[in-house]
């Protein structure tokens, strides 16, 4: 299986906290499968901790890069196809890191793990 990880998803998994479904849990611990983290979600992560929002994240962002390898995820890199599906994606909903996911996904052909109902509005495959 092949996903995109949510932010809070990733955030959930870190902090072992009991709001990340079972069914997430497993499929991120199993490492047959393959699990992408966007450069997207960077970009969200960092942007909330400088704000104030999500301070419990900066010791992960000194070494995002080794967090992620050492977790036995994949960073995903945004491409420039990725921004215009994203710009162009028919939705109502406007959060731009959550349009970046979508268009990732839906271009990359992985399912979005996510409570997020909006990305099923998207189009994308969502499991939770």
């Amino acid at each position: 299986m092949k996903c995109l990880l949510d932010s809070h998803t990733l955030i959930w998994w870190w902090n072992a906290d009991p709001a990340l479904s079972p069914a997430a849990r497993a499929i991120m611990a199993d490492r047959t499968n393959t699990i992408f983290v966007s450069a997207a979600t960077a970009w969200e992560l960092a942007t909330k901790f400088r704000s104030g929002r999500l301070p419990s994240v900066g010791r992960r962002l000194d070494a995002f890069d080794a967090v992620i390898r050492d977790d036995g995820f994949h960073h995903l890199d945004v491409r420039h196809e990725h921004g215009l599906r994203g710009g162009l994606l028919e939705s109502e909903h406007r959060d731009p890191f959550d349009r970046l996911l979508a268009a990732q996904a839906l271009i990359e052909g992985l399912t979005v793990l996510t409570r997020d109902r909006a990305f099923v509005g998207f189009g994308c495959e969502t499991l939770w």
